[in-house]
C-alpha cells in the first residue's frame, strides 16, 4: 500500500494525525458522523469497527444506538427498517456475513434504503479462510447498491465520509458499501489524517430522508409488484446507480476542499505512453504504484489504472483512460467459475479501441502478492510472453480487441 496525504494543504492540521488500523479510520468517520442506528453482528475482520465504535459510544464521544442482533441478515433487515423511518444508519459485515444480508441488500436497493455499510473484504467459505478477497463484494455485484474500494487506511476513513454524502443525495438514496481489504487495511495500522468533527458534521449535513414512513405524509414500503410496475421500479434503480457516477465526483471534488486529498472513480497512475497497463482495485493498487514507480525509473513504459467506484462501472472513464494502451492486464481478487472474472469482464466490456487484455486472478483467500511478482506481470507483457501458472497467479485467457 501507498500513503498520500497532503501536508501543504492549507486545511491540513497535523494534530489530527494518527496512526491507527483501517477499522479505527472507519469507526473515527462513523463517530463524527454519528449515525442515529448501527445494527451489526460481529464477523472477522470487520469486528474491530463494531468495537471501536462502541468504545466511542460508551465514552460518550458519539450517540449511536449501537444495536446487537442475532445474524447479518437480521442486521441488514434493521438497517432498513431504521433508514426508512428516518434513521441516519450505517452497519458493517464482511465475508459470509455479506453473504448474509445479500437477501435484505436487494430489498434495501428497491426500498432506495440509503445506508453505508462498511465491508472487510474476506473470502468466501469454502474451504473457510478469514483473509481478505474480493469473493464476498463480487457476490453484491448486481444487487443496485453502490460499490466503493479503499487502497488504504486514510482511503477506508475518506471514503467513508464520502459515501454517507452519495447515499443520502436525492438522486441516489442506495446502499454504499465501502470496501477495505480484510486485514491488508482493516488490521493494519499507519497514519490517517483525520478531519475535525465539525468539518464532517458539516460535509455530510443532517439526515433528510424525503418521505419517512414515521412522517406526516402516507407512503408504501416494499410493496408487492405485478409485471405491470416491476420492470419501471427496475429501471428507476439502474437511473440512480448510473447517477452515482456523476454524483461520487462532485461529492469528491467538495471532500477535496476540505482535505486536500482528491478522487476519482478511475486513477491512471503514470499512463503516459505506457505500453503495458494493469487494472485493478483495492490495497494492492498501493503496491503496484511502487512497482510502476521503479519501472519507469528504469526506463519501461508501464501504468496503472486504479478503480475506486467498481458499481457504477465507470465505463466511459476506463475507456478513456486506456484508449492509448496498446496492452492491458485486469487483475481480479476474485474468481468466477466457469466464465472470465468479473472485473475482466466489465472493463473487456468497456474498452473498444484495438488492445490486447489478459485476464490474471490473484491474491486469492489473502495469498500474499509481492512487488516481484507484479513486476513479473509487466515483464511478461513488455516481451509477450505471460509467465507460467504458479500458486500465487492462475491465468486466465487472453481476449484481443482486434
Amino acid at each position: 500500500m501507498t500513503l498520500r496525504l497532503s501536508f501543504n494543504h492549507p486545511g491540513t492540521d497535523l494534530t489530527h494525525l494518527r496512526v491507527i488500523t483501517g477499522a479505527q479510520g472507519v469507526a473515527h468517520a462513523m463517530r463524527q458522523i454519528d449515525p442515529d442506528v448501527f445494527p451489526v453482528y460481529p464477523i472477522t475482520p470487520q469486528t474491530p469497527i463494531i468495537q471501536t465504535l462502541s468504545q466511542f459510544v460508551a465514552d460518550g464521544l458519539c450517540h449511536t444506538h449501537v444495536l446487537d442482533v442475532e445474524s447479518e441478515h437480521s442486521a441488514m433487515s434493521a438497517a432498513v427498517g431504521a433508514a426508512l423511518a428516518g434513521a441516519r444508519t450505517m452497519t458493517a459485515t464482511a465475508s459470509q456475513g455479506l453473504a448474509l444480508m445479500v437477501e435484505v441488500i436487494y430489498l434495501a436497493c428497491s426500498m432506495r434504503a440509503p445506508i453505508v455499510m462498511a465491508v472487510g473484504n474476506r473470502a468466501l467459505s469454502g474451504p473457510i479462510n478469514i483473509h481478505g478477497d474480493h469473493s464476498d463484494a463480487m457476490l453484491a455485484r448486481d444487487s443496485g447498491a453502490i460499490q466503493i474500494f479503499a487502497e488504504n487506511a486514510e482511503e477506508a476513513y475518506d471514503l467513508t465520509i464520502i459515501a454517507t454524502k452519495l447515499a443520502e443525495n436525492k438522486q441516489i438514496l442506495l446502499p454504499v458499501m465501502v470496501g477495505l481489504d480484510g486485514f491488508t487495511i482493516t488490521h493494519s495500522a499507519e497514519a490517517v489524517e483525520l478531519l475535525p468533527d465539525s468539518i464532517v458534521k458539516d460535509f455530510v449535513g443532517p439526515y433528510l430522508y424525503p418521505l419517512p414512513f414515521l412522517g406526516e405524509k402516507p407512503g408504501t414500503y416494499g410493496p408487492f409488484s405485478m409485471p405491470d410496475s416491476y420492470f419501471e421500479l427496475k429501471y428507476q434503480q439502474i437511473q440512480a446507480v448510473e447517477s452515482a457516477l456523476t454524483v461520487f465526483e462532485q461529492a469528491a471534488d467538495e471532500f477535496s476542499q476540505l482535505s486536500g486529498r482528491h478522487y476519482q472513480a478511475v486513477e491512471a497512475y503514470r499512463l503516459e505512453d505506457a505500453e503495458v497497463a494493469l487494472v485493478m482495485m483495492g490495497s494492492h493498487s498501493g503496491t503496484a504504484k511502487e512497482v510502476v514507480d521503479g519501472m519507469r525509473n528504469q526506463g519501461e513504459r508501464v501504468g496503472l489504472v486504479e478503480l475506486r467506484l467498481y458499481r457504477p462501472f465507470p465505463r466511459r472513464a476506463l475507456e478513456m483512460a486506456l484508449v492509448r494502451v496498446p496492452k492491458v492486464v485486469v487483475l481480479d481478487k476474485a474468481s468466477s467459475p466457469g466464465t472470465l472474472p468479473p472485473l475482466f469482464l466489465d472493463v473487456a466490456a468497456s474498452i473498444t479501441n484495438s488492445q490486447r487484455l489478459v485476464s490474471v486472478i490473484y491474491g486469492l483467500g489473502g495469498r500474499d502478492v509481492s512487488m516481484t511478482g507484479l513486476q513479473s506481470v509487466f515483464e511478461g507483457m513488455l516481451k509477450d510472453q505471460l509467465p507460467q501458472r504458479t500458486p500465487c497467479y492462475l491465468f486466465g485467457q487472453t481476449l484481443s480487441h482486434k
